[in-house]
């Protein structure tokens, strides 16, 4: 498996220049939490052996909150782990997407509450009641004993393990949070638990108190990035915006389904006016082919105002991330699609923080050298027929 490569050190002079980077590059309503130490990890291969072992670890709590927890290799390998917590006296927890798993045998999630495992589907389907289930969850995070948290785009399945007889290496990022963030994690977890379940959490709120305390005497030791979570879409949408609007020099996403609405389009178009050099990793190969063809009826205009446009054609691109200026980012479970933002529940990260800024940077940089770059010469001598069936594709965007 390897080292992962992004351990991002700090110093205490870089947490006063944290704050002055993030006056300007997130919104002012955002609370930010400082003190925490984070790492990038990098597909099933970094994420996964890590969400393993925080697991295996856990001394009180488990909250894992997924789209998918498949009943595959990844999944099962998960399900043993989640059991031998529960086993020690863990409190477990397992919020999954009823859609998300819609295929996966009621017996799988059954033998893991036999084991003592508290799982429970989001929003089962009913035919009676499904206009009421167009909305659904689709966050991914796993948060530990009130004071670790994974958040990104991976689920718990076993396409984004290596490529392989198991495997179908799908390229996702994962934030690891060590700190005040990852109890804000847990209790964005504890809150939606409550809304749908009506269960308050008991247990959890007597270590509350005792996890604060010891939380907040080793803040100094991990770390100097400061972190928001966002757990509503529209702020996340509104840090998007307000972070590329005061971009001076790069702006870089990777983002697996692309559906932008149009303040989004105008944001990038406006900023690759200003000379600031704005570059999109995109799919070439998707597991939504609809999508990826509305997606390139963007990339026209998008082209045409200067923005550099990748796609990346191994496997499936599944990450979800933004960087600005080398400082500012975002990692989470949201897509810059019409689902994410007027639909799904969802939660993200932002930072403004240089050294975790330049590790994400580093990262897109080497993703775009394995891309395909969109030639806007090229791209205007594509077939007729993709033509006229992106735009027709794109008149139907919002139903996408």
């Amino acid at each position: 498996m390897g080292v992962p490569e992004e351990q991002v050190p700090h110093h205490p002079a870089l947490a006063a220049r944290g704050e002055a980077l993030a006056a300007r590059y997130l919104p002012g309503r955002h609370a930010l939490l400082p003190g925490n130490r984070c790492q990038m990890l990098h597909d099933g291969a970094e994420a996964f052996p890590a969400m393993l072992a925080a697991i295996r670890g856990a001394r009180r709590t488990v909250r894992l909150c997924t789209y998918m927890f498949s009943d595959d290799a990844v999944g099962r390998l998960f399900g043993r782990a989640l059991v031998g917590a529960a086993r020690r006296g863990v409190d477990v927890q397992v919020l999954y997407d009823a859609l998300g798993n819609w295929r996966v045998s009621g017996r799988f999630y059954q033998r893991l509450r036999d084991a003592g495992v508290d799982v429970r589907p989001f929003k089962p389907l009913s035919l009676r009641w499904l206009w009421s289930y167009i909305r659904r969850d689709h966050r991914k995070l796993l948060a530990v004993d009130g004071e670790l948290a994974f958040i990104g785009g991976l689920n718990v399945a076993a396409q984004w393990a290596p490529a392989g007889r198991h495997g179908g290496g799908w390229r996702d990022d994962v934030l690891r949070v060590e700190g005040p963030a990852a109890r804000a994690l847990e209790r964005s977890f504890r809150a939606s638990w409550r809304f749908h379940f009506g269960r308050r959490c008991r247990r959890f709120h007597r270590l509350q108190a005792l996890l604060q305390k010891r939380a907040d005497l080793r803040a100094a030791a991990r770390g100097g990035v400061s972190l928001a979570v966002l757990s509503n879409r529209r702020s996340i949408h509104r840090a998007y915006l307000h972070a590329i609007e005061r971009a001076r020099r790069s702006v870089r996403i990777a983002a697996a389904y692309f559906v932008p609405d149009r303040r989004l389009v105008r944001a990038l178009q406006d900023a690759a006016a200003r000379g600031v050099k704005v570059e999109l990793l995109l799919n070439g190969k998707s597991d939504h082919p609809v999508v990826q063809l509305c997606a390139r009826a963007f990339y026209g205009r998008l082209l045409a105002a200067g923005v550099q446009i990748y796609e990346w054609c191994s496997a499936n691109l599944h990450s979800k991330t933004a960087v600005v200026d080398g400082v500012w980012g975002t990692v989470g479970s949201f897509n810059l699609e019409r689902t994410s933002l007027w639909l799904n529940h969802e939660v993200n990260v932002a930072f403004a923080d240089a050294a975790l800024g330049s590790a994400l940077d580093r990262r897109f940089l080497l993703d775009s050298g394995r891309c395909r770059r969109v030639e806007p010469d090229l791209w205007g001598r594509r077939p007729l027929w993709q033509k006229v069936l992106e735009r027709v594709l794109y008149r139907f965007r919002r139903l996408i």
